[in-house]
């Protein structure tokens, strides 16, 4: 009997110490609904949901998919946590620096190399317009040089020579339309009103015909030889003039949208070190080289000293107008098969990574089309470490995605027509807290086509 009442007073004794203890941690970590524990408890920044972080309210409530909605805590300094925290000791062992995000006028500035080439409208082409031999070749070869009145080859044609007689038998006729007549001919033929002129002052024909230069310029292709037998159809040689020039370049696929027919340009040549010349674009190519993703672009530059010459190296820069952008550093981005992103500085070691959506890159500057404001500061340096170690999922790299510092506004909603009837059955259309649309319900019921439900 003695031995029951000692085990039933040890059992009471562990029941004591076990309420004492429990009491104990009660009272040191807290029931959220008492006392000490109650005014240290975190207060949400906002609510938003789990799956579109960019949806977001100032109370609790359900997402537009009727899930819950989680809440988004402060830290320590009031605001919102951040995607890594570093403490400023580390921060300058890194050597982390930052840059301000600027917006002003930016320059799109493209660089290109090319080559001189004949500008082809004024290249011109040497046919006989009658059939014969050619008797005397004056050009020897391509390259030449030839000056305008120069002789280029002399024709010997039973046709030429027939034309020459019935113009000297008008003339002996006295009779002024078969003059002019037998004049035209020979103008078609391809004889000056020099040649016409000594023709009627010798009266007499000749046994070869000169063909003369009308223009001065470079012969770039010579198809035929002393005594080679001609056709009207016949190419005799190409001279082209070298008073302008054209350089052909290739721009990337992505800037072309910068450049526009007449946009001023300047070259430099390897030929003339230290010189630079302005010209104009003269056409851009409507198709895409697709072994290379480039533009062909054609360049015109006056050339009246004749120094610039066909197939010279040219190193061309365009620079676009300039026009208001927002941008960062070049070195600031960080680019990954499926996303642009930059680490956002927040201060006191705090940092955030923003998703970006980046336009046009200019010397050592990249434009920001979506994803930042302009006095925010981005990280230029170490930038991949604290980027790695945010660790972040798909759905916080997306724009807008619910973080404030990398917040964007979007262009305003497209407002319903005022005629427009709701469907039977749809819910009413609500306006949130912070006056923006809410998403249309998923189980919305759809008019059917022709307006019946």
């Amino acid at each position: 009997m003695r031995q029951r009442a000692f085990v039933f007073a040890a059992v009471i004794g562990v029941a004591v110490l076990a309420a004492g203890a429990a009491g104990y941690l009660l009272g040191h970590h807290g029931n959220p609904a008492g006392g000490q524990a109650t005014s240290g408890a975190r207060k949400p920044l906002y609510w938003t949901s789990s799956m579109n972080p960019s949806y977001r309210r100032s109370t609790p409530g359900k997402d537009p998919m009727g899930m819950d909605l989680v809440p988004v805590y402060a830290n320590g300094n009031g605001s919102a946590a951040s995607d890594v925290t570093i403490s400023p000791t580390v921060v300058q062992q890194l050597g982390v620096q930052t840059a301000a995000v600027r917006e002003g006028p930016l320059v799109r500035h493209l660089e290109a190399v090319g080559y001189v080439g004949y500008d082809e409208d004024l290249v011109t082409s040497i046919n006989t317009r009658a059939d014969g031999w050619i008797e005397k070749l004056h050009v020897k070869a391509e390259g030449d040089a030839v000056k305008k009145g120069e002789p280029l080859y002399e024709l010997f044609s039973p046709k030429l020579a027939t034309a020459e007689q019935e113009y000297l038998t008008a003339l002996s006729s006295n009779m002024p339309s078969l003059i002019g007549a037998s004049r035209e001919r020979l103008l078609a033929l391809g004889f000056t009103p020099g040649q016409i002129y000594d023709l009627a002052k010798r009266r007499k024909t000749s046994d070869r015909v000169a063909r003369y230069a009308e223009q001065s310029g470079v012969v770039t292709s010579l198809g035929v030889r002393e005594g080679t037998y001609v056709m009207p159809a016949t190419q005799v040689m190409k001279i082209a003039e070298l008073s302008t020039v054209w350089v052909l370049v290739e721009v990337d696929e992505s800037d072309v949208a910068a450049l526009k027919n007449g946009q001023s340009v300047a070259a430099r040549f390897d030929a003339f070190p230290g010189e630079t010349w302005k010209g104009t674009i003269d056409y851009i190519y409507p198709d895409i080289v697709s072994a290379t993703r480039t533009v062909k672009v054609r360049l015109r530059f006056a050339n009246a000293d004749g120094r610039l010459q066909p197939n010279m190296y040219a190193h061309v820069v365009i620079d676009s107008a300039p026009q208001n952008a927002i941008y960062i550093p070049g070195s600031a981005l960080i680019r990954t098969g499926q996303s642009e992103r930059v680490a956002l500085a927040l201060g006191d070691g705090r940092f955030d990574i923003c998703p970006v959506v980046a336009g046009f890159e200019t010397g050592s500057n990249v434009e920001i089309l979506k994803g930042l404001r302009a006095g925010q500061q981005v990280v230029v340096s170490s930038q991949f470490l604290i980027d790695s170690e945010a660790n972040l999922d798909e759905a916080a790299l997306r724009i807008n995605g619910g973080k404030p510092a990398c917040h964007t506004p979007s262009p305003a909603p497209m407002n319903m027509p005022m005629n427009m009837k709701m469907p039977p059955g749809a819910p009413p259309m609500k306006m949130p807290d912070d006056g923006t649309p809410s998403p249309m319900p998923m189980n919305m019921p759809m008019p059917a086509k022709g307006g019946r439900s």
